[in-house]
């Protein structure tokens, strides 16, 4: 919560400042006084102010679908997992050859985990032991132990059945619990645990790699369905959302500088939480951006609009937290 948290409060700090530097160099870099004039009646900008603008707008729209694409394919996997966990708690599109293959690195892993096991260590249920490291992030002697026994078991049911699509439904999940114990321990085994050899990193890398290929995958048919809505959403709502950057948040239109500078920034911004795995808001980083562009050219800011923009945020949260909460209690209620 913390990490996501952190995300959606300094990203709009970052689009703000960015914005605002990048502004400052467009005056200085391009002296086309056309880039800072307010766009006049319906006649289009000129042609390279008009690709810059299609570019840095295809940028947003890219990286604006990778970040809530994420949201929306995560969301729906959940679901798909608890729900229906016969068909999505495993990747049942792994083949019998790349078992084979998948045992063979189990049985490397477990001679690597071997070099940092505790000959005193000794556990009756390796599972509570992994999901303490995990949650709490307390290496213990008996800790690598555990993450031995689990690949073993992880090995031997995998072998039993052949093909993940051959696991008995009533297992799937408890498969794919423990595969996602020994993925997260060997994540943080090299920061919370014993030292790593370079080249014991990359046995753990590989053997990762396995385990995120079976349990952490989106069907063909989820990425279409999320990529639809979010471009059937944006085709319905764009045009407030346009006229509120556009003329709501600085006391002068939005000029062209302002807009590649912000969009740009904004860009970059998403991209780079897309890359760490944190959600962002691009309407919020944009709006950010382009209030920043107003701060640097000295435009003045609709304090009105950003009180809005910054109530809508402070209440969405909240307001979701408790409605979701409200519903999960009704429906265990309802079940009961």
């Amino acid at each position: 919560m913390t990490k996501v948290f952190k995300a959606l409060l300094f990203s709009p700090i970052v689009g703000f400042i960015g914005a605002a530097l990048l502004f400052v160099l467009f005056k200085v870099a391009l002296r086309d006084p056309r880039l800072y004039e307010a766009p006049k009646g319906a006649a289009p900008p000129p042609f390279y102010i008009r690709a810059l603008l299609v570019l840095t707008c295809t940028g947003v729209s890219f990286a604006h679908g990778s970040n809530d694409g994420q949201k929306g394919m995560g969301l729906i996997m959940l679901i798909l997992v608890g729900t229906v966990p016969t068909a999505y708690a495993l990747n049942h599109a792994v083949s019998a050859s790349q078992v084979e293959t998948f045992v063979a690195v189990s049985h490397e892993v477990q001679d690597t985990i071997s070099h940092y096991v505790d000959p005193n260590a000794v556990i009756s249920d390796a599972q509570p032991e992994l999901e303490n490291f995990v949650s709490k992030h307390q290496f213990t002697p008996n800790t690598m132990l555990a993450l031995r026994q689990t690949v073993n078991d992880i090995q031997n049911e995998v072998t039993r059945y052949g093909t993940l699509s051959k696991v008995p439904s009533e297992m799937q999940a408890n498969v794919r619990n423990q595969m996602y114990l020994v993925s997260e321990t060997m994540r943080l085994v090299p920061k919370y645990g014993p030292k790593l050899s370079d080249d014991d990193k990359k046995v753990f890398a590989n053997y990762k790699t396995f385990l995120d290929r079976y349990t952490k995958f989106i069907p063909s048919w989820v990425k279409v369905a999320v990529a639809l809505a979010l471009g059937l959403g944006t085709m319905v709502g764009w045009k407030r959302i346009i006229v509120t950057v556009g003329e709501k948040i600085g006391k002068t239109h939005l000029t062209y500088a302002q807009g590649a500078s912000a969009e740009l920034v904004a860009m970059c911004t998403i991209l780079a939480a897309d890359n760490y795995g944190l959600p962002v808001s691009t309407t919020h980083v944009l709006s950010s951006g382009i209030a920043g562009t107003m701060a640097a050219n000295k435009s003045g800011l609709q304090t009105s609009t950003l009180r809005d923009i910054a109530l809508a945020w402070v209440f969405t949260l909240p307001a979701a937290a408790v409605l979701s909460g409200v519903l999960y209690w009704l429906f265990n209620l309802l079940a009961t």
